[in-house]
Formats: structure tokens, C-alpha cells, sequence
């Protein structure tokens, strides 16, 4: 019984989310899932910033960049053409392994670019080097300087993409190839895999949710709190806190990452305002709307404030109606609106946590009463 009900919030969610899809068809509305889509890749970066924000409780505002840095990495090395050097040993090598293809980019043109797979890899591992240079010295601070070093690490990633030739400067990266994972599974936006694709970052999330909840009922996760409580008295029972919190930080870096790799093959291109800092500036405050560390709230709450402004049902009135919003769920369910939604929808089931009964009052002299 246990087990079912631990289950029961990733089986609402699978539901949820075939019943939008099938809503969406039946309604002829089915174009919602491009936006959808990409409003769930965002969720992963919020569903990493409550790890390191409510669990270990350390302020980032460099995610936008880590964003950009995944995205920006995989967009390059997929679409940066190698054909000069296609005699050479090395990239004859590197065809051999499957890392380097020949495709056609946008005009018809023979290239020869890294695959997919490759970049992705390269991203990943380049944002855990980075991530350990950014939070390695600001994270054996005191105070507010981890915030600090992300902010003005954002700053510069920004400014990097925002004037350098080969990130495409101000216009960005376009023609990114799609992204077979596998035969039959492509991470792209066109129309035939628009469904698929759809599914895909349901089950990204899905499973990320799955192994994020029980890295924080683990002994990491339980560390993480403690840290986040009192630090200092963690660090006096023996938790290397310094370690922790990197551990968390960049853990929270590589899920930025990670969506901004299927983000960008899925939208088949990056622009430089994924860097900006008024993006990371939006992860966090969504994170603190979500309940701080409340995933699914991260999940569901940014997935659907996100969809909102992406559709562009706010306007010009986007930001203003986000600030409204943050207000108002900040001020009456600081822990997040799913929280008292939870209770009030097992309050009308009819449903009760168990009672323990009442210990027996018990007698100085005559033992229990």
C-alpha cells in the first residue's frame, strides 16, 4: 500500500499529460505541444535550481548560463562544418567512432559535423568542468557569494554569445540537426514527431522527478537539509558541507544542461537571450513560486506559467502579470500551491493521515496510570 501511494503522483502525472495531449487533438489544439514542449525543458532547470536552492540552500543565479552552455556547446560542434579537415587522421579516427557525420546543412551542402551524441557529450562534461571552476572557490564562502560568482559568470557567457562570430553573435544558431537517440526516437520539432516529441519530455521529466526523489531521501539528500538548516552544526557532526554543496551546485548545473542540449535540437536552433541574466533571474523565482523545494511543484507550476508566456496570453503584460503571480502565491502558500491543494483534495476523498494514539500519562512512583 505504501508503494502504491509513493507511485501515485507520477501516475496522476503520466495521466495528466496523455489526457492534455488527447484534449489538444480532439480540440484541433494539438499545435499547444510545441510549446508544451519546450515550456517542460524548461521545468528541468527549475527542478535542478530546488535542489540546490531548497535542499542544500544555496542562491544561483547562473542557471540561464548553464542553460546557454549546453545548448550553445551542441548547437556549434553540430553544425560547425569540419570538411577541410576531413582527410586528416584524426577526424578519419573520429568518423570511425560515430563522432564526427556527413550531412546536409540548410542549403543542400555536403558537411562533415559532430553528431549528436557527441556534443551532447561534450556539453555535459563541459559544464561539470565549469561548474566545479564556478562553485569550487564561491562555495567555501559565507553569505551570498555563490550568487555573486553564477551572476557574473551569466554576465560573461552572455556577453561571449552575444559577440563572438562563431556563437552566431546577436542572431544566434540555427539548422541544428535533429537528435536520433535512438532508431525511431528523433528529438526534433517537426510536425510528424511533434506527438513523440511531446512524450519524450514527459518522460524526461518523469524520470528525473523519480531519481531526484530519491536522491533527497537518501543519505546525500538528508545531508543536503542539514546543510540547508544549520550549516555550522552540520558541519560539526561530521558533514563535509564544503563537498555537499558542490556536489548539489553542480548537480543542479548538469540539469540546466541537459535541457538546454534537447531544447536547442528540439527547437533546431539558440538565441543569446537564453544567457541573459533576467532568465536565470526567472528559474529562480520560479523555483521560490514552486515552493523552493517542493519538485513537482518546480515541475508543474513552471511548466504552466512558462506555456502561459510562451503562447503569449499575457502580452506586453508578460512580466507584470509573472510579478503579480509570484506575489500573490508567494504571500498566501509560501511552500508552493500544491501543497495546499494536496490537502484540500484529501480533506473532500475523505482522506486522513494515520492517528498514534496518545501515550498513557505515567506516575513518578507508581508507574503508569
Amino acid at each position: 500500500m505504501g508503494r502504491f501511494k509513493s507511485a501515485t503522483p507520477f501516475l496522476v502525472f503520466a495521466a495528466i499529460a496523455v489526457a492534455a495531449q488527447w484534449l489538444m487533438r480532439l480540440t484541433g489544439t494539438e499545435y499547444y505541444l510545441v510549446q508544451l514542449t519546450m515550456a517542460l525543458y524548461y521545468a528541468i532547470v527549475v527542478m535542478g535550481l530546488c535542489l540546490v536552492m531548497g535542499y542544500a540552500g544555496q542562491v544561483s543565479l547562473g542557471h540561464g548560463a548553464f542553460f546557454a552552455l549546453g545548448g550553445y556547446t551542441t548547437a556549434v560542434l553540430t553544425t560547425r562544418d569540419l570538411s577541410e579537415w576531413q582527410e586528416a587522421a584524426w577526424a578519419q579516427a573520429l568518423r570511425q567512432l560515430h563522432l564526427l557525420t556527413a550531412r546536409e546543412d540548410l542549403y543542400g551542402q555536403a558537411i562533415l559535423t559532430a553528431t549528436p551524441w557527441a556534443a551532447f557529450g561534450v556539453a555535459m562534461l563541459l559544464t561539470f568542468v565549469v561548474a566545479h571552476l564556478i562553485g569550487y572557490p564561491a562555495l567555501r564562502l559565507k553569505g551570498h557569494y555563490l550568487a555573486m560568482a553564477t551572476l557574473g559568470f551569466g554576465l560573461i557567457v552572455y556577453r561571449i554569445v552575444l559577440g563572438t562570430t562563431f556563437t552566431g553573435a546577436a542572431d544566434g544558431i540555427t539548422g541544428v540537426p535533429p537528435w536520433e537517440i535512438f532508431p525511431g526516437l528523433i528529438v526534433s520539432g517537426r510536425r510528424p514527431v511533434r506527438v513523440q516529441n511531446y512524450y519524450l519530455a514527459c518522460g524526461l521529466v518523469l524520470a528525473l522527478l523519480v531519481v531526484l526523489r530519491n536522491l533527497v531521501r537518501s543519505r546525500v539528500g538528508r545531508a543536503f537539509q542539514a546543510i540547508h538548516d544549520r550549516e555550522t552544526a552540520a558541519n560539526a557532526m561530521g558533514i563535509n558541507t564544503k563537498e555537499y554543496k558542490l556536489k548539489a551546485f553542480v548537480t543542479s548545473a548538469l540539469l540546466a544542461a541537459l535541457a538546454g542540449v534537447f531544447f536547442t535540437h528540439y527547437t533546431g536552433g539558440i538565441a543569446p537571450s537564453e544567457a541573459g541574466a533576467l532568465k536565470s533571474v526567472r528559474y529562480l523565482a520560479l523555483a521560490a513560486v514552486s515552493g523552493m523545494s517542493n519538485l513537482w511543484g518546480a515541475a508543474v507550476i513552471s511548466t504552466a506559467i512558462n506555456f502561459c508566456s510562451l503562447r503569449g496570453w499575457f502580452g506586453s503584460f508578460d512580466h507584470a502579470v509573472f510579478g503579480a503571480l509570484l506575489i500573490v502565491i508567494i504571500s498566501l502558500a509560501p511552500e508552493g500551491p500544491l501543497k495546499p491543494l494536496g490537502l484540500w483534495l484529501r480533506r473532500c476523498c475523505g482522506w486522513r493521515a494515520p492517528t498514534v494514539p496518545a501515550a498513557k500519562p505515567v506516575d513518578s512512583l507508581h508507574g503508569p496510570a
